[in-house]
C-alpha cells in the first residue's frame, strides 16, 4: 500500500485513536479479580454519561446485531406487534431480526432518501386504540442513507397520544458522535455497539435500559440465556459479568469514554456537525447529489453521495483505494452501486476531512466521473469561516 497511514473514510468500524490503542495493550487479567471490578465499574458508569442516562447500561461481548436481539428477547414475546419504519438498510435488517424471533411489524414504507417521519409514527399510534403496539423501533442513524432520525420528536409524538408502547431506538452509528439523550427523551432501550462513536475495534454491544423496560423484561415471554439483561445486572452491580468479558476492549472504553468526556459531548456533536457540513459544502460543489433529502435528517456521522447516471459507484471507489489509499463505504442492497459513503465520525477532525475529500475528488477525476473541481476548496472555506479553538478568528496587525 506504500507509505503513509491508511485513510478508513468508511462509516464504521472508525479508525481507532493511538491513545485507545495503547489502554488495550495490557495483559489479559482475571476477569474475578478486584482489579477487574474497578474496571468494570468504571466503565459501566462511564457508558452512562455517553447514553445520557442514570439508568443501568448492559456491555455484551458481542457486535451491535446481538444488541439489537438482546433488546428484542429482553422486551417482546412471540406474536407481539411492533412499529418500525423502512429508514434504511438497518431498520430492514432489524425488521427481518423481529420477524424471525415471531413478532409482527407494522413495517412503515420510505424512500432511503430521509429519516423517520414523527407525524407518521403518530398516525399510526393514534389510529391504535387497542395499544396492540407493544414498541415502536427506530434507527436513529441510519447508516446505509446519511439520515438522522429526530427521536425526541418521536417522544413527544407518543406522548401526544398517550401510547404506552415501549421506544426502542438503534444508536449503533451514533452514539457519542450525534447528540442523543436516552432518559430525557424517554427511551426505553437504547441499543449500540463500540466500533463507531467510540472509536473501538467491533466486540462490544449496548443496552441502555428504562425502568419500563426492566418491567417489561420480568413478564415477557421470550427465551434467553447470553442475552438475559437479568443475569447481567446482578454480577454488573459489583463490576463484573456472568461470563467472561471482552478484557481488553474495557480498557480501551475506558480511555474512549475519558477522551469523549475531555472534549464534552456538546463539543464532539459539534464538531461531527461542522465536519458534516463541510463535507455536503464540497458534494454540492461538486455538482453531485447527497442522498438524503431532508435538510433537518443530514447525518453528522457520514455523508452518502449519488453517482451520476451511468457510472458505478463501487468502481469508483476502487479507483480512490487503488490510487489513493482510501477506504470509502459502499451503497448497500437498494443503493449498492448508486452511492458511495464519507464517514466522518470519531477520531475526525478538519485535517483529517479535508485530505479524505481530497481524495475524492482526485478520484472522481482519474475515474473521469463528470464533476466540478474545487470541492475541496468550497469545504476549507466552510471551515475557515467556522473556526474552533483558542486562536482568535483572525490575528491582528503587531507593528514591528
Amino acid at each position: 500500500m506504500g507509505q503513509g497511514r491508511h485513510f478508513l473514510q468508511i462509516p464504521g468500524p472508525s479508525p481507532v485513536p493511538d491513545r485507545v490503542l495503547r489502554a488495550m495493550d495490557m495483559p489479559v487479567i482475571d476477569h474475578r479479580s478486584a482489579e477487574f471490578a474497578e474496571l468494570g465499574r468504571t466503565v459501566l458508569e462511564g457508558a452512562k454519561k455517553i447514553f445520557q442516562t442514570s439508568g443501568p447500561v448492559v456491555i455484551f461481548p458481542s457486535s451491535g446485531t446481538g444488541a439489537w436481539e438482546a433488546a428484542i428477547v429482553n422486551t417482546l414475546s412471540p406474536g407481539d406487534k411492533v412499529l418500525m419504519v423502512e429508514t434504511g438498510h438497518f431498520a430492514t435488517l432489524w425488521r427481518n431480526m423481529a420477524k424471525r424471533w415471531g413478532i409482527e411489524v407494522d413495517f412503515l414504507p420510505g424512500d432511503w432518501r430521509r429519516g423517520a417521519d414523527p407525524g407518521a409514527v403518530e398516525g399510526k399510534l393514534a389510529a391504535d386504540t387497542s395499544h396492540a403496539i407493544k414498541a415502536v423501533m427506530i434507527v436513529h442513524n441510519e447508516t446505509s442513507t446519511g439520515a438522522t432520525s429526530r427521536i425526541g420528536d418521536i417522544r413527544v409524538a407518543m406522548d401526544r397520544v398517550g401510547h404506552p408502547a415501549l421506544l426502542m431506538v438503534d444508536t449503533i452509528s451514533s452514539l457519542g458522535s450525534v447528540d442523543y439523550r436516552h432518559e430525557e427523551w424517554k427511551v426505553d432501550v437504547s441499543v449500540s455497539c463500540s466500533q463507531k462513536g467510540f472509536m473501538l475495534p467491533p466486540g462490544l454491544g449496548f443496552n441502555a435500559i428504562s425502568q419500563k423496560a426492566l418491567a417489561a423484561s420480568k413478564t415477557n415471554k421470550m427465551p434467553r440465556s447470553y442475552w438475559d439483561w437479568e443475569e447481567m445486572l446482578k454480577p454488573n452491580a459489583k463490576g463484573f459479568f456472568p461470563y467472561t468479558p471482552a478484557t481488553n476492549l474495557l480498557y480501551g472504553l475506558r480511555e474512549a469514554i475519558a477522551m469523549l468526556l475531555e472534549e464534552g459531548l456538546p463539543n464532539v456533536f459539534a464538531r461531527h456537525q461542522r465536519l458534516a457540513a463541510a463535507t455536503r459544502a464540497a458534494v454540492n460543489h461538486w455538482g453531485l447529489e447527497v442522498l438524503c433529502q431532508e435538510p433537518k435528517d443530514f447525518s453528522p456521522v457520514l455523508t452518502a453521495v449519488l453517482m451520476p447516471p451511468g457510472y458505478d459507484a463501487d468502481e469508483f471507489r476502487k479507483v480512490v483505494l487503488d490510487n489513493f489509499n482510501m477506504s470509502l463505504g459502499s451503497g448497500l442492497s437498494k443503493v449498492a452501486g448508486k452511492v458511495f459513503r464519507i464517514g466522518h465520525l470519531g477520531e475526525c477532525n478538519e485535517l483529517t476531512l479535508l485530505a479524505a475529500l481530497t481524495g475524492v475528488e482526485m478520484g472522481l477525476a482519474v475515474a473521469g466521473v463528470p464533476h466540478r473541481a474545487g470541492g475541496v476548496d468550497a469545504a476549507m472555506k466552510f471551515l475557515e469561516e467556522r473556526p474552533k479553538g483558542n486562536a482568535p478568528a483572525r490575528l491582528k496587525v503587531v507593528d514591528s
